[in-house]
């Protein structure tokens, strides 16, 4: 669930099938009766990882109408697309405008990642899981010449040599090193599923769902140069996950649980909105399995202090995604096929 920032106060809520809903309309047009985008045709959703899995609004979408979507098409791959809102109809996204961004080969039918979000610095971020399985058979984690097991930053504002959909900015992190895809940013990673930048700070904030012990969330401050190795396939959370790994050579995470609390972290947001003054400057996240929400000091993990998550709820919900309306406030999504608004008790 997320907004299109273009002042509508309208709420998108993605569904995995292959449909984007318009949730909330607060000019006075009510709810859109029709979907706002219909891929359904385009886009496998095994019931499993699989489907239509975000979309992101381009920060000048109220002038340009450009919105970016990544799926998994019919044969399981990964696809990041462009659409444009319809001349006709702007409360509608126009199906026949499909430019094909990125397409990425998925060796499995998990871990697909699957987020795609706008940075502060208008660059387009993309995350892929390892390409499933388990224990990263393939390596993807680690290795330098796949886009999987990664977090992407791609500029698709700027023209590219060759015709190319976008273009590599010229400062990320592995540019000049040709072990390493131009597009990557941020390595080790199983399957972040969700990340987030806090609109206050810009500090990135990545949930990445473990293996059989150990659920994490990992960040990187505002202004950080890129390049961070979280460990996976070498570290899974706190510890190591193959013999004899050398925890120094990576990332830590900010934060780790168990399997004992749940089983598949989903990476959440910073309340940054105003309806909830006990929750100003948290950091939240929930796990699928248990329906457990935490939250996190962020302001005490950007100063670089050990910081225990806090027990906030025990929800009951599958919960799949976070999100946040152009104000700030916080919603969670149920699979189930509910969005709640997130307040604190008593406000």
């Amino acid at each position: 669930v997320t907004a299109a920032g273009d002042g509508s106060g309208r709420l998108y809520v993605v569904e995995r099938a292959g449909r984007i809903l318009i949730l909330v309309v607060d000019d006075g047009a009510g709810p859109a009766d029709r979907p706002f985008l219909d891929i359904r045709e385009r886009v496998g959703s095994d019931g499993g990882e699989q489907g239509l899995l975000s979309v992101a609004f381009h920060p000048d979408y109220a002038a340009n109408g450009r919105l970016f979507v990544d799926y998994t098409d019919r044969s399981g791959d990964t696809v990041v697309a462009e659409y444009a809102r319809s001349a006709a109809d702007p409360l509608r996204a126009d199906p026949a405008s499909a430019r094909t961004i990125l397409t990425v080969d998925q060796p499995f039918a998990n871990h697909n990642g699957g987020l795609v979000l706008f940075g502060p610095d208008g660059m387009l971020y993309v995350g892929l899981g390892d390409g499933g399985s388990g224990g990263d058979p393939l390596d993807s984690g680690q290795r330098g010449d796949t886009l999987l097991g990664k977090i992407l930053r791609i500029d698709v504002d700027a023209a590219a040599g060759g015709g190319a959909p976008y273009a590599i900015p010229a400062d990320n992190p592995f540019v000049a090193d040709p072990a390493v895809r131009d597009e990557v940013w941020a390595l080790g990673l199983r399957n972040p599923w969700r990340f987030s930048f806090d609109r206050s700070s810009g500090d990135l904030w990545i949930g990445d769902v473990g293996q059989g012990d150990w659920e994490e969330i990992d960040f990187a401050v505002a202004g950080a140069p890129g390049g961070a190795n979280y460990g996976w396939n070498r570290m899974e959370g706190p510890v190591c996950f193959t013999e004899g790994c050398d925890p120094s050579r990576y990332v830590a995470p900010v934060a780790a649980y168990d399997h004992g609390q749940g089983c598949s972290v989903t990476g959440g947001r910073v309340c940054r909105g105003t309806a909830s003054a006990a929750l100003a400057g948290a950091y939240l996240f929930g796990d699928y399995c248990s329906g457990r929400i935490w939250g996190l000091d962020a302001a005490a993990v950007a100063r670089g202090e050990a910081v225990e998550p806090v027990l906030l709820l025990e929800s009951g919900l599958s919960i799949s995604s976070f999100g946040e309306d152009e104000s700030g406030e916080l919603y969670l999504v149920d699979l189930g096929g509910a969005v709640y608004r997130i307040v604190a008790p008593g406000e």
